[in-house]
């Protein structure tokens, strides 16, 4: 089973997206902001992160950038905002993401994405 670490600072958003992804068979965990999902990561091996770009302590691009100057496998990672400016989508495939949606994501195309992303679904 698929293990997805989904990052993001509102509780109902990362309620949304668990849902979503448990509903599939994905074994989810959360993280509120880029310092814990960073410390989950270095302890716990993910096949996907879920990360949202406006968080406390650490935002998501920081959060990618220091995930993927360490020595670890790296998951793919699909940044999710509600920043729609192209500039962000830029700072965030700069930052390591692999993918860039605005939220709100309808279930089907995030699942789409995900299994994509993990080898599930050729687009």
């Amino acid at each position: 089973m698929k293990r997805i670490l989904i990052v993001d600072d509102a509780a109902t958003v990362r309620l949304y997206h668990r849902e979503i992804l448990e509903t599939a068979d994905f074994m989810v965990d959360e993280a509120m902001n880029g310092i814990e999902a960073l410390e989950k990561a270095l302890q716990t091996g993910f096949d996907l992160f879920l990360v949202d770009i406006n968080m406390p302590k650490l935002d998501g691009y920081g959060f990618l950038r220091e995930l993927r100057g360490q020595d670890l496998p790296q998951a793919p990672a699909i940044m999710i905002s509600t920043e729609a400016q192209t500039n962000d989508e830029r700072r965030a495939y700069a930052a390591g993401a692999n993918l860039y949606l605005i939220k709100p994501v309808k279930p089907e195309r995030l699942l789409a994405q995900v299994r994509m992303l993990l080898g599930e679904l050729h687009p």
